[in-house]
C-alpha cells in the first residue's frame, strides 16, 4: 500500500488541526520526467495518426464489429490523453505559481491538441451517418449498442456541427483561446495578495475570514477583497469579455439559439427542465433566503445585514476547530451507517494519498474531486481550515469520489456523468453527514445551530447558484451587444444580488466586484445550475429514502454505477421521481422551507 505523505500545519490563529494529507500522484506518473510519460506521449502521437489513417472518410463503410473496434481504439486514446492531462493539471493546481509546472501543463496540452486534431473527423463523420444505418449497426452488435448513450450525446450536436475544416481549426486553436484565458485567470487569482490586520493572506485565507466570529474582521476582509479585486478588475473584465465573446462567435457559427444550449446538451438535460428548476427557485426566494436572512439578522442583533454578515457564524455557535482526524471519522461514520460499502470505497482516499487537504501558498483555491481516468482513481483537493463547514466540504467531495469510483467500471467513455447528475452523490454525502450529526445533537441549542448551518449551505447551493446562473445569462446576453466595461459587469452582478438575498441586506461599496473571483464563470460557463439541480434532486431522493428505506441503498448504488450510461429520467424512475415534472423541484425546496419553519418555531 502506498502511504500518503503528510505535513503538519498550524492554521486558523495558530491552532493545530493535525497532519493533513497530500496527494501521491504516482498512480498516474511518478514525475513529469518519468519514462512512462514520454512512452505515453509517443504512443498517443502514433495512435492518433494511425486512427485517422485507418478511419477518416471510411466510417460509413464499417460493419458493426469494425465500428466497435474504432470506438474502442478511440476510447484508449481518450484514456491515455486523460491520464497525461490529469497528472499535469493536478500537479499544477498544487502549486499554480510554479513556472515549471505551468509550462509542463501548457506544453502537454499543446502536444495533445496537436496529436488529436487529425481525429476531429470522427465525431463529425459519425454524425453524418443516417439514423437508420446507426440503428442497424447497434442492433447487430450488443457490445457496440452499449455505447449508444455516447452516440446519442454526439448526435445531439448534429444540428450545430461545422465543416470538418472549421472544427479542426477550432480544436487546434483552443490552446491559445479559452484554455489560455483560463490559465491567466487561475494564475491571477492564485497570485493575489491580501493584508488583513497586518496578516498576509492568499484569497482562500481571506475568504475564510468572512466566516470569522469577529464582525470587525469580517468587515476588514470584505474591504480588503474589494481593494484587491478593484486593483485587478480590468484583467478580470478582459478575461470575461474575451471568453464570452469567443463563445458568442462559436455559438453563432454553430447556429445555437442560446448561450446556455451547449451546456444543456453536454449535461444531457432538456432546456425546459433547467427553466423549471430556475423558475421554481426564483419563485421560492421569499420563503427561503429572504425569510432565513431576516431570522439570522435577529439572531445577530442587527436591524440590517451587511454583506459581511451573510456567512457569519451564529452568536451561539462555537468557534471550535475540527481536527482532521475528527472530520474524517465524522464523515466515514455517516457513510458507513448508510451502507458499509460506501465507507469501504471512501477509505483509500485517506490511506493511499488520494486527498490533498492543506492550504499552501500558490495552491488553487476551493475544492474539487477529479476523476482522472477510469483505470486509475479520483483525487480530491481541499483547502481544509478546520471549520465545521470544511467537514461538509470533505463529505461533499468524498461523495464525488465514491461516485467516480463506482462509475469507473463503465469505461472511459461511459463513466463520465453529466454535471447535473454529477452533484448527486456529493450532495447526498453531505446530507448523510448532516443527518448523522443532527441525530447526535446534545440539546435544542446544538440542533438549532446545525439546522441553521444546513439551511445556509442549502441556500448557498440552491439560491446563490441560481442567482449566479441568472448573472451569467445576463452577462452573455449583454456581451452580445458589445464590449462590457467593468462597471457594466458590476451592474449585472448587483442586479441579481438584492433579488436573491432579500430586502434585509445593505450592499457595501465595492461588493459589486465580487463576481471577479468565481472560477465557474471562466472554466465552465453555466455550470452553476448543476449545484441547484443536484441539491433539489438529493432532497427529493432523501425524502424517498426516509419514506421507504427498504432496498433504497441497492437502487442508489445502481444509480451511481451507471455513470453517464443513462438519462436522468431512466436513473430516477426506480425511485418514482421525474425531474421534468415542475412539482419535483418544489419537493426539494419544501425540505429547505420546512427547516426554516422549525428554526422559526424555536423562536416562539
Amino acid at each position: 500500500m502506498t502511504k500518503s505523505p503528510v505535513f503538519d500545519t498550524n492554521l486558523s490563529g495558530g491552532k493545530d488541526i493535525g497532519a493533513l494529507p497530500e496527494w501521491d500522484l504516482s498512480d498516474l506518473y511518478t514525475s513529469q520526467d518519468a519514462p512512462e510519460m514520454q512512452r505515453d506521449l509517443d504512443w498517443l502521437e502514433k495512435a492518433c495518426g494511425e486512427f485517422a489513417h485507418d478511419y477518416e472518410g471510411k466510417l460509413a463503410d464499417l460493419d458493426a464489429a469494425q465500428l466497435l473496434e474504432a470506438v474502442q481504439r478511440y476510447e484508449k486514446i481518450d484514456m491515455i490523453a486523460g491520464r497525461i492531462m490529469s497528472f499535469a493539471g493536478l500537479q499544477y493546481y498544487q502549486m499554480t505559481m510554479d513556472a515549471e509546472r505551468g509550462k509542463f501543463m501548457s506544453d502537454a496540452q499543446d502536444r495533445i491538441t496537436a496529436f488529436t486534431t487529425p481525429m476531429v473527423f470522427y465525431g463529425l463523420e459519425f454524425n453524418r451517418l443516417e439514423d437508420e444505418h446507426v440503428e442497424n449497426l447497434l442492433a447487430a452488435n450488443a457490445d457496440l449498442a452499449r455505447y449508444k448513450p455516447v452516440f446519442d450525446r454526439m448526435r445531439a450536436m448534429r444540428p450545430y456541427q461545422l465543416s470538418d475544416e472549421l472544427e479542426k481549426f477550432l480544436h487546434d486553436q483552443s490552446v491559445v483561446g479559452s484554455s489560455a484565458w483560463n490559465k491567466l485567470f487561475d494564475e491571477t487569482i492564485a497570485g493575489l495578495e491580501f493584508t488583513v490586520d497586518g496578516e498576509e493572506l492568499n484569497i482562500e485565507g481571506t475568504l475564510n475570514l468572512l466566516t470569522d466570529q469577529d464582525r470587525d474582521k469580517r468587515e476588514a476582509a470584505t474591504h480588503e477583497l474589494t481593494r484587491v479585486f478593484r486593483d485587478n478588475i480590468k484583467t478580470f473584465a478582459r478575461v470575461h469579455n474575451t471568453l464570452t465573446k469567443e463563445k458568442e462567435i462559436e455559438d453563432r457559427w454553430r447556429g445555437m439559439p442560446t448561450p446556455q444550449l451547449g451546456r444543456h446538451l453536454s449535461n444531457h438535460v432538456e432546456p425546459e427542465v433547467v427553466d423549471a428548476l430556475r423558475n421554481a427557485v426564483v419563485a421560492a426566494y421569499p420563503r427561503l433566503s429572504h425569510r432565513y436572512y431576516a431570522l439570522k439578522a435577529k439572531w445577530l442583533g442587527l436591524d440590517r445585514m451587511q454583506v459581511w454578515d451573510r456567512n457569519a457564524p451564529l452568536p451561539m455557535e462555537s468557534d471550535r476547530l475540527v481536527k482532521w482526524d475528527e472530520a474524517k471519522d465524522t464523515v466515514m461514520d455517516a457513510y458507513g451507517s448508510f451502507d458499509p460499502r460506501m465507507s469501504d470505497i471512501a477509505e483509500p482516499f485517506f490511506t493511499k494519498g488520494w486527498i490533498d487537504a492543506g492550504v499552501k501558498p500558490g495552491k488553487a483555491p476551493g475544492a474539487f474531486a477529479h476523476p482522472t481516468v477510469s483505470d486509475v482513481h479520483p483525487y480530491v483537493m481541499l483547502n481544509y481550515l478546520g471549520k465545521p463547514r470544511d467537514v461538509m466540504t470533505l463529505a461533499h467531495e468524498l461523495g464525488h469520489g465514491v461516485h467516480q469510483v463506482l462509475a469507473a467500471d463503465q469505461g472511459e467513455l461511459l463513466s463520465s456523468t453529466p454535471l447535473t447528475l454529477a452533484e448527486t452523490a456529493s450532495v447526498f454525502g453531505e446530507m448523510l453527514t448532516f443527518r448523522k450529526m443532527l441525530d447526535g445533537a446534545k440539546d435544542k441549542a446544538e440542533r438549532k445551530i446545525m439546522l441553521a448551518g444546513k439551511v445556509e449551505d442549502m441556500i448557498n447551493t440552491v439560491v446563490r447558484q441560481i442567482a449566479f446562473y441568472d448573472f451569467e445569462c445576463k452577462l452573455h446576453e449583454a456581451r452580445a451587444g458589445g464590449e462590457l466595461t467593468p462597471d457594466d459587469i458590476n451592474a449585472l452582478w448587483m442586479s441579481v444580488q438584492a433579488e436573491s438575498l432579500g430586502p434585509i441586506f445593505d450592499f457595501t461599496d465595492g461588493y459589486e466586484t465580487f463576481w471577479a473571483y468565481i472560477p465557474h464563470f471562466v472554466h465552465s460557463p453555466f455550470y452553476v445550475y448543476a449545484y441547484a439541480f443536484g441539491d433539489g434532486l438529493v432532497n427529493a431522493l432523501y425524502a424517498t429514502y426516509q419514506d421507504n428505506p427498504d432496498g433504497f441503498q441497492d437502487k442508489y448504488f445502481d444509480m451511481l454505477r451507471a455513470g453517464g450510461s443513462k438519462h436522468h429520467k431512466e436513473l430516477l424512475a426506480p425511485f418514482g421521481l421525474d425531474a421534468s415534472d415542475p412539482s419535483f423541484w418544489d419537493k426539494g425546496l419544501t425540505m429547505i422551507s420546512d427547516m426554516i419553519d422549525e428554526l422559526e418555531a424555536m423562536e416562539a
